[in-house]
């Protein structure tokens, strides 16, 4: 099209000329043809040479020119909203038929970038619910922890509520070979510990602070205590070997031993655990619960001390537990 239009303004300019030239040279023309008229066509007669043939000839040009660029210019304005609408209905084309070509993505590219599933607003929202139940948690995690805290501490200070199934008749040998039965400590705070004679470290250490807390907490308290030895090894704890043991500790310890099912009904009464491991020849090692109970004057199960508490801990855990018995 630019191409029409420059050949058109060329020939206008060429026509200009022309006219011009022929009005300065012999005035104004007497008739003017209208400029669509068929009287224009005369112009390609090349034989009409002259001053009015050429006068003629200058005029039908220029308006040939007029007629042809208006025509022109018609078929230009009605070609450009074809095309338009020609590319307008081929990228609705690309775009129904999910075409790739130029003008669909020209189209595409124009258009705003549809956000994705998880906006600003619902992510902001998901932050501070997640927040929210982790502020919840710790609350309620720390508000459980203090209940514990406190209740545990509710059940040092108050008195022992209930009474634990541990304890019962039992029937066995002391160190000096006399049969006896819990009825021979009624009226007495007793101070349980099973064991044999044996063990390496862990009965050694155990009875040791045994016979310490029962002098501190004559000391502190004037409360009398008896501590008691039941042996676990029936095999090799005889009288003698029990009675040799006793004294390494405490002149007041008690050693009491029996025949295999004496110990197993005793050590079942106050659910003391042990098993004898493997031998090798008569040398062998008997586990067991490490565990001293205190018992009532009435032979009934009060409180129990495991191997975490110092002499110190024991004797003032003995106290306390004897006066709230008291009360």
């Amino acid at each position: 099209m630019a191409s029409i239009v420059s050949t058109k303004a060329n020939q206008f300019r060429h026509s200009t000329r022309l006219l011009f030239s022929h009005l300065l040279r012999h005035g104004r023309p007497s008739t003017i043809l209208p400029p669509f008229s068929p009287l224009l066509q005369p112009l390609h007669h090349s034989h009409r040479v002259g001053n009015q043939g050429y006068c003629n000839g200058s005029l039908g040009l220029c308006r040939r020119f007029l007629s042809s660029s208006a025509a022109a210019a018609d078929n230009v304005s009605g070609e450009k909203p074809a095309s338009d609408h020609n590319a307008k209905d081929g990228s609705g084309q690309g775009k129904e038929s999910g075409g790739g070509g130029e003008e669909g993505q020209k189209s595409d590219a124009g258009k705003p970038v549809r956000g994705g599933p998880v906006s600003w607003l619902s992510f902001l929202l998901l932050v501070l619910t997640g927040a929210g139940l982790v502020f919840y948690y710790d609350r309620e995690k720390k508000r459980h922890i203090e209940e514990i805290r406190i209740n545990t501490e509710a059940v040092k200070q108050g008195p022992s509520a209930g009474k634990a199934a541990i304890g019962g008749p039992f029937c066995l040998i002391n160190h000096h070979g006399k049969h006896v039965t819990e009825k021979d400590f009624l009226g007495k705070w007793t101070l349980i510990y099973f064991g044999f004679t044996h063990c390496p470290d862990i009965c050694p250490d155990e009875l040791q602070k045994l016979a310490a807390a029962v002098d501190k907490i004559k000391e502190k308290a004037g409360i009398e205590t008896v501590p008691i030895f039941i042996s676990v090894d029936p095999e090799r704890d005889t009288v003698e070997q029990v009675g040799e043991y006793v004294k390494e500790f405490h002149p007041k310890l008690i050693g009491l031993t029996g025949s295999s099912d004496e110990i197993k009904n005793v050590a079942r009464a106050y659910r003391v655990y042990y098993m004898k491991t493997a031998e090798e020849d008569s040398d062998y090692l008997v586990d067991h619960s490490i565990v001293i109970y205190l018992m009532s004057p009435d032979m009934e199960f009060v409180k129990f001390f495991g191997k975490n508490n110092d002499v110190d801990s024991l004797a003032d855990g003995v106290i306390k537990e004897v006066k709230q018995y008291k009360k």
